[in-house]
């Protein structure tokens, strides 16, 4: 389904956005 896909692109967007956030700034983590 569209939805399936949507959701599916969101969520690999936000782990994209948040693994570059962390290696940005490894010392947050």
């Amino acid at each position: 389904m569209a939805l399936d896909l949507i959701i599916g692109g969101a969520v690999a967007a936000l782990l994209i956005v948040y693994l570059g956030y962390a290696l940005a700034r490894p010392e947050r983590f």
